[in-house]
């Protein structure tokens, strides 16, 4: 699969985590946000009043827009979360 990652840019050590069970890469200091979205993945949770779809609108850890569940834990801000390998993340999309 094609990344969204700027391929002039020299990467080191690869973490291998899920999201809704389908394994993608990442690399070591990346967050979990900009994995996801380097990865195709633009919908992070849906809008608990309505169920339209939510994106990352800050990426600093303010707007709570890019929550997910990491290993089980709720409301994780991906812009705010390091990638680790083997972490299990779910998306409501």
């Amino acid at each position: 699969m094609d990344t969204l990652r700027i391929d002039t840019i020299d990467r080191k050590n690869q973490v291998y985590f899920t999201v809704n069970g389908k394994e993608i890469v990442s690399y070591q200091g990346e967050t979990l946000l900009a994995a996801l979205i380097a990865n195709g993945y633009k919908i992070t949770k849906k809008s608990p009043l309505k169920g339209n779809p939510r994106g990352a609108l800050c990426g600093m850890g303010v707007c709570f827009e890019c929550i997910v569940t990491v290993d089980g834990v709720p409301n994780i801000r991906s812009c705010m979360t390091e990638v680790r390998d083997k972490m299990k993340v779910e998306i409501n999309d």
